[in-house]
């Protein structure tokens, strides 16, 4: 399988187009959200083509290949617009006997990692991309922001497919590759 990740899309329709576009190009199988979906949230200013309805709509189009996590600017109302489950707080995902926990990084991150074990850990919610491997050899992502990235950053998000994670920017330019060791 192959998984496009993504976090913080916060209602930008065209930064979702762009990442919709790459999907589609590059035949993913799966669409993995991590949160702050439609809402631009108040600590941000508003982003280019603010349009939930818009990005409702396209999403709705791909339900059935979507899973989805609960950002802390995504609230009962935007589930009300959307046609996929996005209000639990993590995913676990298993690709190949490989474990991937999908977060927005506000309840665990990095600092409060879940109990248990994974391969993967994946996160967004500080809008700064990053792709390494931790001191316990857990791959670590924080997939960055397609509409608000911080820190100087580029709009980012993540591919993972047969054990290898990369990072592209939102124009499909790879960043980094890490493959997972065996």
């Amino acid at each position: 399988m192959k998984y496009l990740i993504v976090s913080d899309i916060h209602g930008s329709l065209p930064a979702l187009e762009q990442v919709l576009a790459f999907y589609t190009a590059e035949h993913c199988d799966m669409l993995c959200l991590l949160g702050d979906i439609l809402n631009y949230g108040p600590r941000n200013g508003l982003p280019e083509g603010l349009d939930p309805q818009g990005v409702a709509k396209r999403l709705n189009a791909l339900s059935d290949r979507i899973i989805a996590v609960r950002g802390n600017c995504d609230s009962e109302v935007d589930q009300m617009l959307l046609d996929f489950p996005i209000l639990a707080d993590y995913a676990l995902l298993v690709d190949n006997g490989r474990r991937l926990f999908l977060t927005h990084g506000h309840v665990y991150n990095e600092a409060r990692l879940p109990k248990g074990s994974c391969d993967v850990f994946l996160y967004g919610h500080t809008h700064l991309w990053k792709l390494e491997p931790d001191a316990a050899g857990t791959l670590v992502c924080n997939t960055g922001s397609i509409t608000f990235p911080k820190g100087g950053n580029v709009p980012t998000f993540a591919v993972f497919e047969n054990e290898e994670l990369r990072v592209y920017r939102l124009d499909g330019t790879l960043l980094k590759t890490v493959r997972m060791e065996h």
